[in-house]
Formats: structure tokens, C-alpha cells, sequence
């Protein structure tokens, strides 16, 4: 049984209870509980009045009935496909090894290990990055970059040496240990094994699409070495988010002498998918996906889903830092920003989620509560 667990919980259970307890399921006979009137509250009847009723309702849960977009079925419908095939995965690599099989498995292997080592570019200069962008009051960016690229460094690190590891233990030279026939297993049914998924960032993507997305991001964080710092940020690239969006406030609060604790982030959706200026204060991102809505170019608001197309790319956001008071959620829908369509995550060491980035203000045209039930939120990375 899920449980209430933080404040997105909470204003979803609070806006679906609106729309049971009101004044106007007593008053109106035929109060709708959906758009299309299919679910409404029967008027006052005999016992089996009702049980007439109730058995005119769809014999199938529409979507609607929860307030949601009729994509959700094709979210669900593949969510159960993935997990059939997960498991039919692991009965699969259950059944692997030994027999005339085993030489293949092992060159196959081999081949997966050595295909991920060469895609790898080798690890960042950390002495030449501090040397190039040293510690500066007045720029706070120059110290997230220097830790963007120790993390990716260590995580870089944990996935060369168990695939090195594991091509030496297939020649015999040292022993196949346990987790190391946990990463061989993993990658055999081309999953992340979990060895590396301690040391690296939430993902939910299968192992080709993964190697492919950390080697993006490190051509990002190359790409900011190398031609100084960007117009335009992928924010969907950092290992850390939250340091990212602490280094903007940051910024702000030195250059206007103002504590970094009276402020905090507005956002504003430019009509571009890039830009090739910097902002006079705060900063442009890009990569964030929409998740229950879609966004419409032309009025510059949320609007809802095209049917079987479950995210939209949102184009670039301008951050603004800004003092708490002075920020309007007026006609906004805040709308949290998520590293994964998990929704879910633990609160690490730092404080933070290991999910949850922030609050975004989105502007909408209909009611708040519309994209409250339709649980719409932004995605830094898509499962595929």
C-alpha cells in the first residue's frame, strides 16, 4: 500500500478529495466526478436504484474516473510489458553458462566489455581543470564544473575497473569474484549492473542507452573545459543538479550583495530550443521533458497531451534568481522536477533527494488541478 510520503503526495490526495467532499455532491443531482459525465452521484433512489446505476458504470476503469489523460493506459500497458521481459531476462541469464554455450557467452562477454571501454573517454585532468577555472567569488560555476568532474571521474573509474576486472577473469588471470559475475550477468541481458548504479547517477535506461548518455554528458562537461563556460546549460547532464542550481542563486547573491537564503528560482520559458547568450543574471537550461502534459509554442502554456505521445521536450528555461517574497505563483502550476520517471527517491547525506531536483513555475491556462490529477512533471532523463 503507497503511502503519503512529502508534499507532491499531499496535494494530490488534497485535490482528489475536492472533488468527492463538496457542498455540490449534496446539492446537484447529478454532480459529474469526470469531464465526460460517464461518472457522476446517482440522485436520491431505492437500494436497487443504485444497484441499477452501478451496473451501468464502464465494466473498465476509464482513465478520466482519476482525473488522468487517456495515455496513461499506454504507460501502464508498457510498464507491464518491461516488467515481463525483465523477468524473462533474468530467467535467461539464470540459465546461461557451462556446455557447448559457454565459450560464446564468454566471448560475448568480451566483446560487450571491450565495445563500453572504447566509447569511454579517459578520465578529466582534475589539477589542469582547477588550474583553468580555479576558485573565484565572483563565479561560482568554475567550482561546480571541478566537482561535476570528480564525480564523473569516480564513476568513470567503478565502471573501467570492474570491465577490465571481468575481462581478466575471463581469461583466468584473476578470480571470477561474486560481483563481478553480477556485473557479467547484468550486462549479458543488457541491464546497468548494479555495482555501477551505487556510484552513478539515477537512471532507469538499459545499458546501451545508458553508456550512451553518460558518454553525452561527459562530452558536455569536455565541451565546458575546453570553450569556457556555456550559454546555454543541459541540466539534464549534472551528476549533481542541486549544486548546479545553488551556484546560480550563488552568483546572484554575491553580485547584489543579498543572503542566498532570501532567494530562490523563477523560471521562464523562452520561445527557443537554444540560445547563444549568456543571461545578465541567472541562467539558461535546456533537456527538461514534460510528463502528463505537453507544451504549446503558441500561447506559451501548458496544454494537454497529442493522444500516444506520453512527453513533450520543453524548450529553454531561463532561471531567475529572485528574492522568496517578490516570486508569484499566480496562474503557475509548480510542477517538480525529477531526475527519473521513478518519482521516488532518499534523502541523501547532502539533505537532497537523490530524485527530486526542484519546483518549477509552469504557466497554464485551465485549472491548476487538472495537471495536479494528471501528475504532470518534468524529466531530466527518459527511461529508453
Amino acid at each position: 500500500m503507497e503511502r503519503v510520503t512529502d508534499d507532491w503526495d499531499r496535494r494530490c490526495i488534497t485535490t482528489i478529495l475536492r472533488i468527492y467532499y463538496n457542498e455540490e455532491v449534496v446539492h446537484d443531482n447529478k454532480y459529474k466526478f469526470s469531464p465526460s459525465g460517464s461518472y457522476f452521484a446517482p440522485p436520491s433512489g431505492t437500494y436497487d436504484s443504485y444497484i441499477q446505476f452501478i451496473k451501468q458504470l464502464p465494466p473498465a476503469q476509464l482513465p478520466e474516473v482519476f482525473g488522468m489523460h487517456d495515455n496513461v493506459d499506454i504507460s501502464r500497458e508498457l510498464q507491464d510489458t518491461k516488467q515481463l521481459f525483465e523477468d524473462l531476462l533474468m530467467t535467461q541469464a539464470q540459465s546461461t553458462g557451462g556446455g557447448a554455450g559457454g565459450a560464446s557467452t564468454e566471448q560475448k562477454l568480451t566483446d560487450i566489455a571491450t565495445d563500453i571501454l572504447t566509447k569511454l573517454p579517459s578520465a578529466f585532468d582534475i589539477e589542469d581543470a582547477v588550474e583553468k577555472y580555479p576558485v573565484k567569488y565572483e563565479e561560482s560555476m568554475n567550482t561546480v564544473l571541478v566537482q561535476e568532474m570528480e564525480r564523473f571521474n569516480r564513476l568513470g573509474g567503478v565502471i573501467t575497473t570492474s570491465l577490465m576486472n571481468l575481462q581478466k577473469a575471463i581469461k583466468g588471470l584473476v578470480v571470477m569474484s561474486e560481483s563481478l559475475e553480477q556485473v557479467a550477468g547484468s550486462l549479458l541481458v543488457g541491464k546497468v549492473p548494479e555495482l555501477w548504479s551505487k556510484s552513478s547517477y539515477p537512471s532507469l535506461k538499459p545499458l546501451g542507452s545508458y553508456i550512451n548518455d553518460l558518454v553525452a554528458r561527459l562530452k558536455f562537461l569536455k565541451a565546458w573545459y575546453a570553450n569556457d563556460k556555456p550559454t546555454c546549460f543541459w541540466i539534464s547532464a549534472f551528476y549533481f543538479n542541486q549544486a548546479f542550481l545553488t551556484g546560480v542563486k550563488q552568483n546572484y547573491a554575491r553580485k547584489y550583495t543579498i543572503p542566498i537564503d532570501k532567494l530562490d528560482l523563477d523560471f521562464e520559458v523562452l520561445p527557443c530550443d537554444d540560445i547563444d547568450q549568456h543571461p545578465e543574471d541567472g541562467a539558461y537550461v535546456k533537456g527538461l521533458y514534460l510528463e502528463g502534459a505537453r507544451w504549446d509554442s503558441k500561447r506559451m502554456a501548458l496544454a494537454e497531451s497529442f493522444p500516444k505521445i506520453l512527453y513533450d521536450t520543453v524548450p529553454v528555461i531561463w532561471l531567475k534568481p529572485a528574492i522568496k517574497t517578490e516570486i508569484s505563483t499566480e496562474g503557475m502550476y509548480v510542477s517538480p522536477v525529477y531526475k527519473t520517471s521513478a518519482r521516488q527517491g532518499q534523502l541523501s547525506t547532502t539533505g537532497h533527494s537523490t530524485n527530486f531536483v526542484v519546483a518549477m513555475n509552469l504557466p497554464l491556462l485551465n485549472l491548476r488541478n487538472i495537471w495536479v490529477l494528471r501528475g504532470t512533471c518534468l524529466l531530466c532523463s527518459l527511461d529508453d
